[in-house]
């Protein structure tokens, strides 16, 4: 498996090779690509941003943490089911996941 590591600005071609339970890792400049690879190969993971709905406007949201990468449709399902209302704070918490992550706001909105 071909990838590009998203760690830091370098963003070393790394190859992975799966061999079992076993994930061998060529290319990385550091440990954390190497790290990274191997959990791209066994458990990917994203963090999810959207915006939603809050009165005129639209609040960015996310995910407080990553999830797992075949959730991320479900999540948005979740996403585009909220409405905010002002006044809103970044790290306001509008939905807890059934992934161990919150959905909480990404920006301020005031009183409208």
């Amino acid at each position: 498996m071909n990838l590009t590591c998203i760690i830091c600005p370098l963003g070393c071609s790394l190859t992975a090779e799966i061999c079992g339970e076993t994930v061998t890792v060529a290319g990385n400049g550091c440990p954390r690509g190497a790290e990274y690879a191997k959990n791209e190969c066994t458990n990917p993971v994203r963090t999810v941003t959207a915006t939603v709905p809050c009165g005129k406007t639209r609040l960015p949201v996310k995910t407080d943490r990553p999830i797992p990468k075949a959730e991320i449709f479900s999540c948005m399902d979740r996403i585009h089911r909220l409405t905010a209302v002002a006044p809103v704070k970044i790290g306001d918490i509008l939905d807890k996941t059934p992934w161990g992550a919150n959905i909480v706001a990404a920006g301020n909105i005031e009183e409208a």
